[in-house]
């Protein structure tokens, strides 16, 4: 286990309005940051929230620019106030000072229900419980604990807790199935990732349940951070996970498997059942145990200026131990956004709230926008939009504190690759790009988005394997001198 720090980070960066050749916007976005750890996102209206660890939060019309409303487990946070008598049994059971990932969600009675926790950090003696609001900024009141783990003696299931098998009760995420079932996914390290259906009324677990339902994890595998999003579009349930340590040496990545059911299976790209996602017995935070398992979706990298390329405002190059995210889907637009929390390189452990949008490829696995969400929405391209140079990055399968660096590639208008790596690629149906490289096919799409490390519009494109690895493109901007 792991203990999380409070760590501020807030700046603005209002991009310069840097020209471009294929700059087709009347201005580039505004972004205002915001440091929220754990983001969990809800649409109130015409604004997006996202809560977080250590009571913060903060909202955005945008998913641009951000406001910060709260930070800190002090008496004075408007979300839930006197926190410390509020939530004293949790965090006394806890042993903590701090709570760490909740989760808001909005039931048939208007409220919102937050389902926060708080665990010791080293071990997983943890407590879960609910409070309640009528307005989705607070004040919320406590309904009590409904999980607790970590003690010596009979668990929340009636059984001799073992960590090893049992989950670390944090960590949720509540939502409903597409046939209006309300369902919590919740767990971190320890035992492993677990659901429990719950009452839509009342927002507790049903009763007879214990813990659940295991979906994943045991042995102390570093897996964490479960969110579910149901897609209409491919009738999958998304189970986005976070493997590795969250620090900016412990290689944090973002992973995602699918189900056709919202308790399970689920499975990875290579049809691996993630049940068998685990550590091995006896050792601790194994991770070449697991790391084959899910589809890797983001890791540490860091894009390269190329010479002449203009430079951008920001911390913009790259991210370090990007993870725990949650995920949003648009019914009126039709898109998806990936949003979570991440460092930086260089940056020490400062952390910031980040969203990129996300898209279905061909065979129904989400792929990631390289650069952050702009306000773009897909296009059609031509050959001659997507030809030319670009910074490349592997995010590969392994959990690791390397920053995967980019290197330059180029896609020929006869359809080949060369540089770095060599292979086809193909343009087909507006926007999706099948590219193979050294044998390995990549489904995805092309996008053109705004680069905040050059400030200008670059063309990108983001593909996944079979084999669970995706790979970014991102445009060389401007002329070389």
């Amino acid at each position: 286990m792991r203990r999380r720090t409070l760590t501020l980070f807030i700046s603005v960066s209002l991009l310069a309005a840097c020209s471009s050749t294929d700059n087709n916007v009347s201005a580039p976005p505004v972004y205002e940051n915001v440091s929220v750890h754990d983001p969990s996102v809800i649409k109130v209206d015409d604004t997006y929230y996202v809560f977080g660890s250590h009571l913060a939060s903060a909202k955005s019309q945008d998913l641009m620019s951000w406001t910060q409303i709260s930070a800190g487990v002090t008496d004075s946070n408007p979300l839930i106030p006197n926190v410390t008598e509020e939530l004293r049994e949790t965090l006394t059971w806890a042993k903590s000072k701090t709570l760490w990932a909740p989760d808001v969600i909005q039931l048939a009675d208007g409220k919102y229900y937050m389902y926060y926790d708080a665990c010791k950090g080293d071990s997983p003696l943890s407590a879960l419980g609910i409070a309640v609001s009528d307005q989705i900024e607070g004040p919320y009141k406590n309904l009590g604990v409904i999980l607790k783990s970590g003690m010596t003696s009979a668990g929340s299931d009636g059984e001799i807790y073992d960590s090893t098998q049992k989950p670390n009760v944090v960590d949720p995420d509540v939502f409903f199935d597409k046939d209006g079932k309300l369902w919590m996914v919740y767990g971190s390290y320890s035992g492993g990732i677990f659901i429990l259906e719950m009452d839509t009324k009342t927002g507790f677990p049903l009763p007879d349940q214990g813990y659940g339902k295991k979906l994943l994890g045991a042995n102390h595998a570093r897996i964490e951070g479960p969110y579910m999003l149901y897609s209409p579009e491919t009738n999958y349930y998304y189970l986005f996970l976070s493997y590795g340590g969250l620090t900016a040496n412990g290689g944090y990545n973002i992973r995602v498997a699918r189900s056709k059911s919202p308790d399970g299976p689920f499975t990875d790209s290579q049809d691996q059942n993630m049940i068998e996602a685990q550590g091995t017995a006896g050792v601790l935070f194994d991770d070449p145990a697991y790391s084959p398992y899910g589809v890797k979706l983001m890791g540490n990298f860091e894009f390269q200026n190329s010479e002449g390329e203009p430079v951008g405002s920001g911390v913009a190059g790259g991210y370090v131990s990007p993870g725990h995210n949650s995920a949003y889907y648009d019914k009126k637009t039709g898109k998806y956004y990936l949003i979570f929390h991440t460092r930086f390189p260089k940056q020490g452990e400062a952390y910031e709230v980040r969203v990129h949008q996300m898209f279905m490829n061909a065979d129904g696995w989400p792929v990631v926008a390289p650069h952050r969400y702009g306000g773009e929405s897909i296009g059609k391209y031509s050959s001659k939009d997507v030809i030319g140079e670009y910074k490349y990055i592997n995010h590969n399968k392994d959990i690791s504190a390397d920053i995967v660096q980019s290197e330059l590639i180029e896609l020929a208008e006869d359809g080949t690759i060369s540089g770095a790596v060599t292979g086809t690629w193909e343009l087909t149906e507006k926007h999706n790009v099948l590219l193979t490289i050294d044998g390995a096919a990549y489904k995805g799409v092309f996008l053109k988005e705004w680069n905040e490390g050059t400030g200008t519009q670059v063309m990108t494109f983001t593909a996944t394997s079979r084999e669970g690895i995706s790979i970014w493109g991102s445009h060389v901007s401007g002329e070389k001198k």
